[in-house]
């Protein structure tokens, strides 16, 4: 009898956890500027996460966090790929990512076709190269897809803030569902106009984001506003490449953001209807 009771519980516990699991919260961990990490238990990325410069405006990565992650040391030992959004210095450090793949050979680099040219000109390692996606898109081109150990992976470019005068910047805007678990999206410095966006509304409507990582100045103007909360399809918004002396207007403006190194957010998958 009691047997067959343990029987019955553990089945119901199996049951209650599985049904739970798609349920469960992503978490979100900030680094610093545009660095966040993103982890489902089973499947880690990073984003921005290796920069050298601040500008003396922005956060940096804490140095034991920076030392950590090149290490690999928990909470940074299980990590699958990384996204790079575009290759200026307070985004892309061409020394310590090609460091980082050399010691990491489990992780795959995703960058604009800029920064991997950048990284040959630096290193003559050309097996680090065989887990390294450049992307070689151009303004208004169609987006393009990869599949990544159970991972979807979209990407577009979309221009960089300041718009014409940094054409030639390829700033992109990475959209990724975690095996089994949420979609995210990273901006990076990307200019909040929506005529970058029009051309792409299939794109944005395809799939549903459970939470967009723009640069703080969407939450700054209508126009940006009108792109994070409709045009994006995204479900939550988190502001990042906030100055390290928080701006009044958008401490202020109601919306949620990330500016302390070390700090998370929850991220839920969307319920199926």
């Amino acid at each position: 009898m009691i047997k067959s009771l343990l029987t019955l519980f553990t089945a119901m516990a199996a049951g209650i956890a599985a049904y739970a699991h798609p349920l469960d919260p992503t978490e979100t961990t900030y680094l610093g500027n545009e660095g966040i990490m993103v982890s489902d238990g089973e499947t880690t990325i990073l984003f921005d996460p290796l920069f050298p410069n601040g500008f003396g405006v922005y956060q940096m990565v804490p140095e034991p966090m920076r030392e950590a992650l090149m290490a690999g040391e928990a909470p940074y030992d299980r990590v699958d790929a990384i996204f790079i959004s575009h290759m200026h210095p307070d985004h892309f450090s061409v020394d310590e990512i090609i460091v980082y793949l050399e010691r990491h050979e489990q992780v795959r680099l995703y960058a604009p076709s800029q920064a991997v040219e950048w990284m040959r000109e630096e290193t003559d390692n050309n097996a680090i190269f065989e887990r390294v996606i450049g992307v070689p898109l151009e303004r208004l081109e169609d987006p393009l897809s990869y599949q990544e150990g159970g991972m979807n992976i979209d990407v577009v470019r979309i221009p960089h803030a300041g718009w014409p005068a940094r054409a030639d910047v390829s700033n992109l805007v990475w959209r990724v569902t975690l095996a089994k678990s949420v979609t995210v999206m990273h901006l990076g410095d990307a200019d909040p106009n929506d005529a970058h966006y029009a051309p792409y509304e299939d794109y944005w409507q395809a799939t549903l984001t459970d939470a967009a990582y723009p640069p703080y100045w969407f939450f700054l103007s209508e126009a940006g506003r009108e792109i994070v909360d409709v045009r994006l399809n995204a479900r939550t918004a988190t502001g990042i490449h906030v100055p390290t002396e928080l701006p009044p207007e958008l401490f202020v403006s109601g919306a949620d953001f990330l500016h302390t190194p070390g700090e998370t957010r929850q991220v839920r998958k969307a319920p199926e209807e």
